[in-house]
């Protein structure tokens, strides 16, 4: 009989799966046997990228998007195929495991999937909340909720405003995650985020989450909520890029798009901390106006860049209008490996949207950036890394809401100069590295953390 069998259930937006599937690869180093549930189109990408291995099966559901859901698919529709669905689909495995007898001992789930609590604790199994962001966006969204929901609707789009909360640095209204502004779409978003704190505050005893960020980085914020037990597990990234324990690691979990490596050729031809990385994820789609402003800022440091530029849904690549020369200083590519890119020694700085997997790679990599924030959680991760970490600078909007090239190029030049700023912000970088790293080896935080949940919630 297996003692431990974990239920892991995933949102699948790809940076909501990337960290999931780490997380699994370490719950099996720990001996447990992980089934992990995503929906049809996600277990078709990873079932044709990814290496098997033993230790976890993959169970799919449809969400009614097979194909992927794309930007004008009805949202509602979404959420509640994913939601009557999905559950069925646990259920379904919670009984035929127990028939095997193989019961699935704990359900792990992440952000946006806040009925899979409810599912669980109807089949009678533990249950624990992933969350993929930091515990310093959780404890907001905490506070949000009890409490705080109205005098922050009333001054979200005032930029004077700020606001303190135990456990957190000053928090100004640009700082906030962007689902708290009220918008059409948000009305959407934010309710999940409600049931979310609601199903947690229901819970009969102490609800333990798991939370993908390090002790060393926020002390304050996990210990914030008192009715709660955050635990740090995290930087849940590839092992090769951490302690080294796995050299496969790094094909497991990562980008599930077709690759190339004709960059790291490239990257070798260039002198130490020289390359400007640029990259915006793989959600954000930036207006070609924008991307015009950061084309002309790159090209005015006359420093050498690695772009990231993304196909659009038709599969497009926008055309800008210095492609020539952008392509004489530095290099655009469709797709890379990120942790790759971030920890080349040619590597100097890196712009970046903030999304909490790309925070997490450049902490662990020890690359200060050029904070590029934009939507859900990046405000407050770009607050982290600039004025608490101290490992990069922020870009500043004009009115019209655009960032211009020489303010492109001012934050590259603070970070990649000469000046004591930048090198402060190379030293907390390093510092910072080291803190990741010493976090996940065995003996470490995350990792004696991870192992004492499990042997609590793993049954024997």
């Amino acid at each position: 009989m297996v003692h431990h069998h974990f239920l892991l259930v995933s949102f699948p937006a790809q940076g909501h799966i990337n960290p999931c599937l780490q997380f699994a690869k370490q719950l099996i180093r720990l001996g447990v046997q992980v089934t992990f549930v995503t929906t049809v189109s996600v277990h078709r990408r990873i079932s044709r990228n990814t290496e098997t291995f033993d230790g976890m099966k993959l169970a799919a559901y449809s969400d009614g998007y097979d194909a992927g859901l794309k930007s004008g698919d009805d949202r509602k529709h979404f959420y509640a195929e994913t939601r009557k669905n999905c559950s069925q689909r646990i259920r379904d495995i919670v009984a035929t495991s127990r028939e095997e007898s193989c019961p699935v001992t704990c359900l792990v789930y992440n952000l946006l999937l806040p009925w899979a609590a409810t599912v669980a604790r109807d089949c009678q199994v533990p249950s624990s909340l992933l969350w993929i962001q930091p515990a310093a966006v959780f404890d907001i969204y905490y506070y949000y909720f009890n409490g705080y929901e109205e005098v922050i609707a009333e001054n979200y789009n005032d930029p004077s405003w700020s606001i303190e909360l135990s456990g957190l640095p000053l928090l100004h209204a640009s700082d906030l995650p962007s689902f708290m502004a009220p918008t059409a779409y948000n009305a959407t978003v934010l309710p999940i985020f409600r049931e979310l704190i609601q199903t947690l505050d229901d819970s009969e005893t102490t609800p333990k989450i798991l939370v993908n960020t390090f002790s060393a980085i926020e002390p304050e914020a996990l210990k914030a909520i008192e009715k709660y037990d955050l635990i740090s597990i995290g930087p849940l990234i590839p092992s090769a890029f951490l302690d080294g324990r796995d050299p496969l690691d790094n094909s497991f979990g990562g980008d599930l798009f077709q690759k190339t490596k004709d960059y790291t050729e490239w990257l070798n031809s260039k002198p130490e901390s020289s390359v400007v990385y640029v990259s915006f994820g793989s959600l954000l789609n930036v207006e070609k106006q924008q991307m015009e402003e950061i084309a002309r800022g790159l090209l005015e440091t006359r420093r050498p860049f690695l772009w990231v530029m993304r196909a659009n849904e038709n599969g497009e690549e926008d055309e800008l209008s210095c492609m020539e020369e952008l392509g004489q200083q530095g290099k655009i590519v469709p797709w890379c490996s990120q942790l790759e890119v971030l920890s080349h020694p040619s590597l100097g700085c890196f712009v970046t949207h903030c999304g909490w997997n790309s925070t997490l790679e450049s902490l662990a990599s020890g690359v200060p950036v050029v904070a590029f924030p934009n939507w859900s959680d990046q405000a407050t991760n770009a607050k982290l890394m600039v004025d608490v970490w101290k490992i990069g600078v922020r870009v500043k909007k004009n009115g019209e809401g655009m960032v211009e090239s020489d303010e492109v190029k001012r934050c590259i030049e603070i970070v990649m100069g000469g000046e004591e700023i930048g090198e402060e912000m190379r030293r907390n970088a390093k510092k910072w590295k080291d803190s990741a790293r010493k976090a996940v080896k065995e003996g470490g935080s995350s990792y004696e953390n991870l192992k004492a949940f499990v042997e609590e919630f793993g049954g024997d």
